[in-house]
């Protein structure tokens, strides 16, 4: 497990880490003005090593190796971020090796590019041999938010950074949940990449098109996000199954659920999960469904890798006093 805050340096190397997030409720929703809930997800991560190699800026990731001005549009947010930062700390874009090492799988709501720009950020940042604030890192990461999502909702940097739920609405200051009891989840990934930005523009597509109705699914949301809240801090397990798996509903309502997570998802209720969903975008990538216990969370773990999962991660949302 990566620990978000070792940050090591040395003569002409510095690193940076970051776990990463997921939505529990809220997604879709909080774009338009409603409540979301994120949790951090410490299960997977990214390390940034930074290191003085004279020339060009050259990226070293799983998906491109080369000169930074050659990179893929794909990765035109880091790039835009690392230049950003870059003439933030006053340092020449020159002479920099950046190694991403990342266990997030890309594309699956679980917060991939808000992760590698959080790593990389502190790791530029620890090279400098400068400190950084929250703000800093919040202000830098939208870079590369906004052009891997166009119109992001700014939870994912903010969850990364916790090690508590957190409560976002857009304009508002974030708030902190404490949970009451532990919490067994599972994140299951159905193999194919959700594609957020286009989730977003269909959502704001369907309220221009129909706002009565869509904007009935979006309030509805935002009402089982404060019940959400309500049954962590009073340790309901069984009503935050129920409501997951409404908030569900309501988003097969705005199209943003496919064949592929309704079938996981049943699957997972089939079994005896408390409740579940879609977790970020949608149209792809994961489900979170809440188990009983530890046991019942390994039983429901080892079930879904047989049913098909790409790949499958239990975890406990722990209780916080």
């Amino acid at each position: 497990m990566i620990n978000a805050e070792n940050v090591t340096i040395s003569e002409k190397t510095a690193v940076g880490v970051a776990h990463s997030k997921l939505i529990l409720v809220g997604e879709h929703a909080v774009v338009h003005g409603q409540p979301a809930i994120a949790i951090p997800f410490p299960l997977v991560g990214v390390e940034s090593v930074v290191e003085h190699v004279p020339g060009a800026i050259k990226l070293d990731s799983t998906f491109y190796h080369g000169p930074l001005e050659s990179a893929p549009t794909s990765l035109a947010g880091i790039v835009h971020c690392i230049k950003d930062t870059l003439a933030y700390l006053e340092l020449p874009c020159r002479d920099l090796l950046i190694q991403i090492n990342s266990s997030i799988p890309p594309g699956k709501g679980l917060g991939s590019s808000a992760s590698v720009a959080i790593a990389v950020i502190k790791s530029l940042f620890t090279y400098a041999n400068v400190p950084y604030t929250e703000s800093e890192l919040l202000r830098l990461t939208n870079v590369a938010e906004t052009h891997a999502h166009g119109a992001p909702s700014g939870i994912d940097p903010l969850t990364i950074m916790s090690e508590c739920p957190v409560w976002y609405e857009r304009e508002e200051n974030a708030d902190y949940i404490k949970p009451k009891d532990d919490f067994y989840f599972i994140v299951a990934d159905t193999g194919r990449m959700a594609d957020t930005r286009s989730a977003i523009e269909s959502v704001a597509h369907l309220l221009k098109s129909a706002p009565k109705r869509f904007q009935s699914k979006l309030s509805r949301l935002g009402e089982i996000t404060h019940q959400v809240k309500g049954a962590l801090e009073k340790a309901s397990k069984h009503l935050l199954g129920q409501l997951l798996s409404e908030a569900q509903k309501e988003l097969e309502a705005l199209g943003v659920s496919d064949a592929g997570l309704n079938r996981l998802i049943y699957f997972a209720l089939q079994e005896g999960a408390l409740g579940a969903k879609l977790t970020g975008g949608g149209n792809g990538g994961c489900i979170i469904a809440l188990a009983e216990d530890e046991r019942h969370s390994q039983q429901l773990t080892e079930k879904l890798l047989r049913f098909g999962a790409q790949a499958v991660w239990p975890f406990v949302l722990r209780k916080k006093e």
